[in-house]
């Protein structure tokens, strides 16, 4: 079967390009940012992006099979100031009424280490509130070769009247002992120094990239999912 996925926040498409090279099909999009919207369009001309995440009609959007997307971190993140829900960046609830909306088969949700200890339990109780269990884990994409850490916190939630049918059985496992099994191996990363001048876009760059989630850690989780439907 064709299985779906409505992305949020897709940034510069870390996270759908992972999916879709999990087996996935990206059907909508949902992403402001000028310099981002640009990259989506150029690499998904034919998805259609619906823009502000607070401005969306989910009455009138094709259901997915998932929703995946990782909401602004900055709330939550040891770097910031951590002001949670105070802080204007703060769309967790838009996520949480996407999902209660459309109720897809999973919730595949992104965001920093930070949040375990700030807003995570919060996100947990909503989603279920709204009918959804929930399994998460810190994923660092150098245990799929990566020259660094990034850590970050993945929740998979999918529907409670399915129990544990449903679980992704790979997650209660050591994510590192299959990682190389079932993802693309890396490559050279492509050399976009801080402090290089001459290439166009640089700072909308870095900035995207900063955002980003690793391709291969999507297309890891996308896997494990992926099974759930075979």
């Amino acid at each position: 079967m064709e299985v779906t996925v409505g992305s949020l926040f897709s940034g510069i498409g870390g996270l759908d390009l992972g999916l879709e090279r999990a087996g996935m099909k990206v059907i909508w999009q949902s992403e402001i940012d000028p310099y981002c919207c640009k990259v989506l369009k150029k690499h998904w001309p034919e998805v259609l992006n619906h823009g502000n995440i607070k401005e969306i009609n989910w009455q009138q959007i094709q259901r997915p099979n998932i929703i995946a997307g990782g909401y602004p971190c900055q709330p939550f993140s040891q770097a910031g100031k951590r002001k949670g829900t105070q802080d204007p960046r703060h769309l967790w609830p838009w996520v949480r009424e996407a999902i209660s909306q459309l109720r897809p088969d999973y919730a595949i949700l992104e965001n920093v280490p930070g949040h375990l200890t700030m807003g995570g339990t919060e996100v947990i109780g909503a989603l279920t509130e709204i009918g959804y269990d929930a399994e998460w884990r810190v994923v660092s994409a150098a245990g799929l070769g990566a020259n660094h850490l990034r850590k970050r916190i993945i929740i998979v939630a999918y529907p409670t009247s399915e129990g544990l049918q449903r679980r992704v059985r790979a997650f209660s496992q050591n994510p590192k002992s299959s990682l190389f099994a079932v993802c693309s191996q890396w490559h050279s990363e492509p050399n976009v120094g801080r402090v290089a001048d001459g290439i166009p876009n640089r700072v909308d760059r870095l900035r995207g990239l900063g955002n980003a989630v690793v391709p291969q850690v999507a297309e890891y989780i996308g896997r494990l999912v992926m099974e759930q439907y075979n």
